[in-house]
C-alpha cells in the first residue's frame, strides 16, 4: 500500500487550495479593498467586513504581546498544523481526510499571516444588532471550523460496521457452543 494514496493527495491538494484562497481572500481585503485603511465596510444587516489584527488565537487567547510569545505562538500553530499533516497521512477514508485538510489549509494560511504581519488578518463579522456571536474571522478561521465540525460529526454519527454478520462483537458462550 502507498503511502500517498489518491485520497491523500487530494487531501493536500484540498489543503494547499484553502490556503490559496485565503492568503488571496485576505490580499484582496488588504489591497484592493483598503480594508485596513477604511476599518468597516458594511454589506448587509448583519454582516460587515471589518477589519482586525489577531495577536492570538481566539478571543485572546494566548495574546503574543511579545517577540517571545509569538515565536510560542508561531511554534504551537506550527506543531499543531505538522501534528494534523501527519493525522491526515494516516487517514484512510476521504471524508476525514478533507475534514483535516480543511483544518490544514486554514492552519497554514493563519501561520503564513503570523510570518508575514505577526498576527492574523480577520475581516469576517456577523452580528445582529450590537450582539456579536463571533469574533471577527477569516476564511482560514471558517476552514478550522468546518474541519473540526465536520471531523466531530463523523466520529459521532458513522459507526464503522463489523465484518461478517454483524455480530462480531459478541463472544460465543463455550458451554452453550453446540459440538
Amino acid at each position: 500500500m502507498s503511502f500517498l494514496t489518491a485520497d491523500r493527495i487530494k487531501g493536500l491538494v484540498i489543503a494547499l487550495a484553502v490556503m490559496a484562497l485565503d492568503q488571496a481572500v485576505k490580499a484582496w481585503m488588504l489591497n484592493g479593498l483598503r480594508l485596513r485603511e477604511v476599518g468597516v465596510i458594511d454589506i448587509v444587516s448583519f454582516f460587515d467586513l471589518r477589519y482586525a489584527e489577531n495577536r492570538g488565537i481566539s478571543y485572546g487567547f494566548l495574546t503574543a504581546d511579545s517577540l517571545e510569545s509569538r515565536i510560542f505562538l508561531f511554534v504551537l500553530t506550527g506543531v499543531i498544523a505538522l501534528g494534523v499533516l501527519v493525522w491526515m497521512m494516516r487517514e484512510h477514508k476521504m471524508g476525514d481526510i478533507a475534514a483535516l485538510a480543511l483544518v490544514l489549509g486554514g492552519a497554514l494560511g493563519n501561520i503564513i499571516d503570523r510570518v508575514r504581519f505577526t498576527y492574523v488578518v480577520d475581516y469576517a463579522d456577523f452580528h445582529l444588532g450590537a450582539w456579536r456571536p463571533f469574533a471577527v474571522f477569516n476564511l482560514a478561521d471558517a476552514a478550522i471550523t468546518t474541519g473540526v465540525v465536520l471531523l466531530l460529526a463523523r466520529s459521532l454519527l458513522i459507526r464503522e460496521k463489523p465484518a461478517g454478520d454483524g455480530d462480531a462483537d459478541i463472544q460465543a458462550d463455550p458451554a452453550t457452543e453446540k459440538q
